[in-house]
């Protein structure tokens, strides 16, 4: 019998230490690199062929590798492993833009309807709404039903809104789950930290965050509460950046951007459209910069299941520099706090972060 590698149980090796990302039940699990070894350049051996490339006293560690790759499910004994077909890696989309950003603050004036209507011309699907300031419920309420009558591409919404104590929890709940297409509704500056999923859409949540975010500036945090294990973005990840392909934004000002981060404007809605936007030089400059290129993301095992970040990196005068908030180091297997790496402090100065 010969072991055999579920397919959509990707390993990807790191330079410490390797991971095996399960694209099918979306869990991610930390392994040795010589284990990668295994399931790499050994699948589709038979244990007794695998023991032949390792000495006699390493047998009962492959045998407990072995062991541990089955229990849990990320290989199976066949006869004829040439009979299972391969997992494709590649990724494609028919759609010019398939996610996007409106950022919405106090002084906005832009009109963001005309924003969402070309969105739908894209057939874009997926949504962020970033209200830095109050915002009036009805007012959300408008831009929802709007989606709902006019936006039939855009099926996923996530939306950020700041805390008010007139706000009830319940009244936030509801509104959750009347809405489907609201899989994500975040209520920034709040006073503690809390999820809440909907009794009636499993994909749809009610977060409460103590963390203000005031401004576009507190986008492009990489953190591992914020990987995502699953097919499309592990494949998109292969060619394409994992947070600029496919994306056109708006900023508070009503400017078209790739991301509302990004210094470069290519417009304003008001006298712009997106598809003249999407179509200048430079509007598609980051999206098909990968982790595989970019400095350290590159020797790290979680690379295909993270975002990036183009807009703040560590080097702002090089394109393919680490982002300048990820605390994660791949040499040493270590989380940090990144804001007060004494090594990132001339970045946060040079973007004028808050810290």
């Amino acid at each position: 019998m010969k072991l055999v590698r579920f397919e959509n149980c990707v390993p990807v090796k790191g330079h410490s230490r390797a991971t095996i990302c399960d694209l099918q039940r979306n869990r991610i699990k930390l392994i040795p690199n010589t284990l990668y070894e295994i399931l790499t350049t050994h699948n589709g051996k038979s244990v007794a062929e695998i023991k032949t490339f390792y000495k006699e006293e390493d047998y009962d560690t492959v045998d407990e590798y072995i062991a541990f790759l089955i229990a849990n499910e990320f290989v199976f004994l066949a006869e004829e492993p040439q009979w299972f077909p391969k997992l494709s890696m590649e990724w494609e989309s028919p759609d010019q833009v398939t996610n996007a950003i409106a950022d919405i603050d106090a002084i906005s004036t832009y009109d963001l309807f005309k924003f969402l209507q070309e969105l739908n011309n894209f057939s874009c699907n997926s949504l962020q709404l970033r209200f830095y300031d109050l915002v009036n419920m009805d007012y959300l309420e408008e831009i929802l039903q709007f989606l709902e009558k006019s936006c039939s591409s855009i099926i996923g919404v996530e939306c950020y809104i700041k805390y008010s104590k007139f706000l009830e929890k319940d009244t936030l709940i509801n509104f959750v789950d009347y809405h489907s297409r609201l899989l994500r509704l975040i209520v920034h500056s709040a006073e503690k930290d809390e999820v809440i999923p909907s009794e009636i859409n499993d994909q749809a949540f009610l977060f409460f965050t103590k963390q203000n975010i005031n401004s576009q500036t507190h986008c492009g945090i990489i953190h591992k509460d914020f990987f995502t294990v699953n097919l499309p973005l592990f494949t998109e990840s292969q060619k394409h950046n994992s947070c600029l392909n496919r994306k056109i934004s708006i900023d508070a000002n009503g400017n078209i951007k790739n991301c509302p981060s990004m210094p470069q404007s290519f417009g304003n809605i008001e006298n712009t459209t997106l598809q003249e936007a999407l179509h200048q030089k430079d509007f598609k400059k980051y999206w098909n910069i990968t982790k595989d290129q970019i400095d350290i993301c590159k020797d790290c095992e979680f690379r295909y299941v993270c975002t990036d970040c183009r807009a703040y990196t560590e080097n702002p005068e090089d394109e393919y520099s680490k982002p300048l908030k990820c605390g994660y180091n791949p040499y040493t297997n270590e989380w940090s706090e990144w804001s007060v790496n004494p090594l990132k402090q001339k970045a946060i100065e040079y973007y004028k972060l808050q810290k």
